[in-house]
């Protein structure tokens, strides 16, 4: 039986950890302490490390890891420069895990430039995501090196994966995050009823996460911008209406920037 844990470090990241009480992976570590500490507790032997991008809040734990448990294979996006990295990926490459539980590789620039995401379509968790900062819940990244373009066609991606995946991002973003979906779609019922459920788990101090596609289909402007409710908004706001599906990304990209 797998457990999917997030680790929460520094002021909203979350380090993944999947493992089946022997053995573990984890998933952008941006720091070491609280990852040795849970290994530790549990007795856990870690196998792996899985990098999204290169961001410091995501790498830096690689070393003391790696130093704890020499050896470990550490993948990461071929492109860009990962401290430690011994296997790196790029889109349509496969990692196979310790349970011969197959992951593929899937570029999504947008975030940074050579972002990539492991996506498994069959573990006893059902289909899996680790998505790092490309998809939120109830969000998206910023740009800090890609165009909207990119983003857009990375999230459309991602949305087209099943709807019951399970989404594991790195930031418990989802309460500010929800407060921009409820401005761009005021009426979503949906969006109301998950501020109400991400409230009562944040008031008991517990994780947002994981999400779902399903969910994110439902709730993220991001995934919505093509919607009618959503054009009627920008529209509303900027004095025309989005030109295409594109146009209305970026202008939702560049509202919730300052927002």
């Amino acid at each position: 039986m797998l457990t999917l844990h997030p680790l929460p470090v520094f002021t909203d990241n979350y380090i993944w950890c999947l493992h089946d009480n022997q053995t573990a992976y984890v998933v952008d570590p941006g720091q070491a302490d609280s990852v040795l500490d849970y290994l530790k507790d549990r007795s856990l032997d870690l196998k792996g490390i899985l990098i999204t991008h290169h961001h410091w809040d995501h790498v830096s734990g690689i070393a003391p890891l790696v130093a704890a448990y020499p050896g470990i294979p550490v993948w990461g996006p071929a492109t860009e420069t990962i401290p430690g990295c011994t296997q790196p990926l790029s889109g349509g490459d496969t990692i196979e895990l310790a349970w011969g539980i197959t992951f593929g590789v899937i570029d999504v620039p947008g975030h940074t430039l050579g972002h990539i995401a492991y996506y498994a379509k069959e573990t006893p968790k059902g289909p899996l995501l680790f998505c790092g900062d490309t998809l939120f819940s109830s969000g998206c990244g910023r740009l800090f090196e890609g165009t909207p373009e990119q983003m857009h066609d990375s999230l459309q991606t991602l949305a087209a994966l099943p709807v019951e995946t399970t989404v594991c991002c790195t930031h418990e973003y989802t309460t500010a995050n929800l407060k921009f979906a409820q401005a761009v779609e005021p009426d979503n019922e949906d969006v109301a009823k998950r501020i109400k459920e991400v409230m009562k788990l944040r008031d008991q101090n517990l994780p947002s996460l994981p999400s779902s596609i399903g969910l994110e289909l439902k709730v993220n402007p991001f995934l919505r911008a093509d919607k009618e409710s959503v054009l009627r908004t920008l529209q509303s706001k900027c004095g025309e209406r989005p030109a295409n599906v594109l146009a209305s990304f970026a202008t939702l990209r560049q509202w919730k920037d300052n927002f």
